[in-house]
């Protein structure tokens, strides 16, 4: 095996993954409340390289030295870093200022329920009252946050003919009467949360749960913290290193067809 190709070919492979998680920015740039993503790079671990069969040094082999083989996805990381906030006048669009999440029944095609997170306050109101996601999924009240429990109790009901004022902590008034408290609900790691779709967590195992220091803020929606700007040097940066790994591997490749071809005739 010839190193440098391999270390050139583990380079531009590594490179195609970071340009997949960057354009996955891009095309969720729009979207609201989405959280960007990177990649880290760390080399392979080192391997030792012995001398085979040496029988020079009795009960050990002889070392040559430690060898790496290239480069490889360290980590693949989540920005959890707010967006900036865009007016809608929308009573039911909601932006969560500070750190916590919403809580919602989401229900997939199997007709399964589960409690996932979201920073999307993009909701709506069906005909019942029913305060409900773009995606037809129910928003939960401080209950079912605070439960992770979902059913029609844990549900947040309006009177849709009737106008809506929703304080910071999530309490909603109709007429100055009190109504249900959205709810909402942080995480003490955010490590322990996993992607779902283009903009909603799940928690896994050892996710510790707390209580939500964030504000809501009625008519406005959270945007991508993703920056188009910065995305667009990283994909310069990102060809440039791919095309360099190419360099390489067509230098080795003249290398070795002149040690065949011309060295290996004489």
């Amino acid at each position: 095996m010839v190193k440098g190709l391999y270390t050139a070919y583990t380079g531009m492979v590594e490179e195609m993954r970071r340009m997949d998680v960057m354009t996955n920015n891009l095309a969720n740039a729009s979207t609201t409340g989405y959280k960007k993503e990177g990649a880290v790079n760390q080399s392979f671990d080192d391997e030792l390289a012995i001398r085979i069969k040496d029988t020079s040094e009795i009960f050990r082999t002889k070392r040559l030295g430690d060898v790496n083989l290239g480069v490889k996805v360290g980590e693949t990381y989540r920005d959890f870093t707010q967006g900036s906030f865009s007016v809608t006048d929308n009573p039911y669009d909601l932006a969560l200022d500070g750190e916590g999440f919403f809580a919602i029944e989401f229900r997939n095609k199997n007709g399964e329920t589960s409690v996932k997170y979201t920073r999307d306050g993009s909701f709506t109101v069906d005909r019942n009252g029913y305060l409900m996601t773009k995606d037809g999924d129910y928003v939960l009240n401080a209950n079912g946050a605070r439960n992770a429990a979902g059913g029609a109790a844990n549900y947040v009901r309006v009177d849709p003919n009737q106008e809506v004022t929703i304080d910071a902590d999530g309490t909603i008034y109709q007429n100055n009467v009190r109504g249900a408290q959205i709810g909402l609900v942080d995480f003490e790691d955010y490590n322990y949360l996993e992607k779902y779709g283009e903009n909603l967590f799940d928690r896994v195992p050892g996710a510790q749960q707390r209580a939500s220091n964030a504000r809501i803020e009625q008519g406005c929606l959270e945007m991508s913290n993703t920056n188009i700007v910065k995305e667009m040097v990283d994909m310069i940066t990102i060809t440039r290193a791919y095309e360099a790994n190419q360099k390489i591997v067509t230098t080795i490749d003249g290398t070795l067809e002149k040690a065949v071809n011309t060295v290996g005739q004489v």
